[in-house]
């Protein structure tokens, strides 16, 4: 019996479990499962509404409705919940479930363009398109089209679809932007400014570049931020943002402090802490204690001459773990992060227990809303911490460190890495 468990442990000490083939054909069962599920869905719906009497695609119905309002001359009325709540009721019935809009007037824009078209077509056309560009940056972080498979099958991608959500599109400006660092700041600008439609995870990205020099896209991403604040004023007024700063005191009570969400799909510690009863007070020092932590470290892992492809996942997965509002949908983002850590490893070799604790976190998504709502353990949560450790402690170990190349050496090793696997 010992010998089975030491055995099982050293299997998964060194992931020899995770062979070629399973990678690629565990991610491939998923899809296929997805596909099922999406067909069953469609098949069963009516209209726009499923079998339970909800919009297809959840959330976008917010989207959609934003945009509506948008074109009937009303972009403030996606702020205020009562208004916004009737106009979903309008639109998808009176037993139609109520949604708050919490993006900035930037995002009215994109609302108001998918609204030209019928409510089916609009979310097939988002969906789409932001798995289209997620895929691109996959591809480009890896360097391999099985990780675009993985990618595609990751069960975050799988809840983000379901709810209609902007996870790709997260994945996209975040993965994308830091893969144009080095070589295109003032366009990775541009993807960090974009990234202003959802503010939570505008905080730790700030801080790295400064910690990395890197000025010409902190300019860049300045600019781009003040020309979208700009032409959202001209185009949908600055009653808009008067509506959207009004709107702010009932965000934080009601959907992130009172947890009308849903703690089990809220990935942070401020969550994790109100979950199991914490009152508001104590949860933010939690969550504060978390994010000085992962600020702190990350500012040291930027300043010092580690792998760049390190940087770019810790800074990734802090940027879930910072904000006190990170749903599991939001955890699509880690894909890319995901890409970077792989890439990493297939140069340098994996660590003991790395396989296994990539593949920990790839499944997480899958299983954290079940158990925090039957355990309140917080799953999710708990697997990007230890992805954002085991991040640290293999940039700590120095291999690969970049801190004398050029700027082009990430690309370069990348792809070597690639070709040598």
């Amino acid at each position: 019996m010992f010998e089975t468990l030491r055995g099982g442990l050293e299997t998964l000490r060194d992931g020899s479990w995770l062979t070629p083939r399973r990678a690629r054909t565990y991610p491939l069962l998923l899809i296929i499962a997805y596909i099922g599920i999406i067909v069953m869905a469609l098949a069963t719906a009516h209209g726009a509404m499923d079998s339970t009497g909800r919009p297809l695609g959840t959330d976008f119905s917010l989207i959609w409705a934003a945009g509506r309002s948008v074109l009937a001359g009303d972009p403030a009325l996606p702020f205020d919940p009562e208004q916004n709540f009737a106009l979903l009721k309008r639109l998808f019935g009176p037993d139609t479930q109520a949604y708050g809009f919490a993006y900035p007037p930037y995002f009215l824009a994109v609302a108001a363009a998918l609204a030209m078209l019928p409510y089916l077509w609009a979310l097939l056309v988002w969906q789409g398109a932001t798995l289209a560009l997620y895929a691109w940056v996959i591809a480009r972080s890896s360097g391999d089209r099985w990780v675009v498979v993985a990618a595609i099958g990751f069960p975050a991608a799988f809840i983000n679809i379901g709810h209609g959500h902007n996870g790709f599109l997260t994945a996209f400006l975040l993965g994308g932007g830091l893969l144009a660092l080095d070589r295109r700041p003032w366009l990775a600008g541009l993807c960090f400014a974009l990234l202003a439609y959802k503010p939570q995870f505008g905080l730790l990205l700030p801080l790295a570049l400064l910690a990395g020099g890197y000025w010409r896209a902190i300019i860049a991403a300045m600019l781009g931020v003040i020309v979208m604040t700009g032409l959202s004023i001209w185009a949908f007024g600055v009653g808009s943002w008067i509506a959207f700063r009004d709107s702010l005191p009932f965000t934080r009570t009601v959907v992130v402090e009172q947890g009308n969400t849903g703690w089990e799909k809220i990935q942070s510690s401020f969550a994790a802490a109100r979950a199991l009863g914490a009152s508001v007070g104590v949860a933010y020092a939690v969550q504060g204690a978390v994010t000085l932590l992962v600020i702190a470290a990350t500012i040291w892992l930027w300043r010092s001459g580690a792998d760049r492809r390190l940087k770019y996942a810790a800074v990734i997965i802090g940027s879930l773990l910072v904000t006190p509002y990170s749903l599991d949908y939001d955890m699509v983002a880690l894909a890319p992060a995901l890409a970077f850590a792989l890439s990493h490893a297939w140069e340098f070799g994996f660590r003991p227990w790395q396989k296994t604790g990539l593949a920990a976190v790839y499944v997480a998504p899958f299983l954290t809303r079940m158990v925090a709502g039957a355990t309140f353990v917080p799953l999710g949560l708990l697997a990007m911490l230890a992805f954002f450790a085991m991040v640290l402690v293999r940039a700590k170990s120095g291999d690969g460190d970049v801190e004398n190349s050029g700027p082009g050496e990430f690309h370069q090793r990348a792809e070597g890495a690639v070709g040598r696997r």
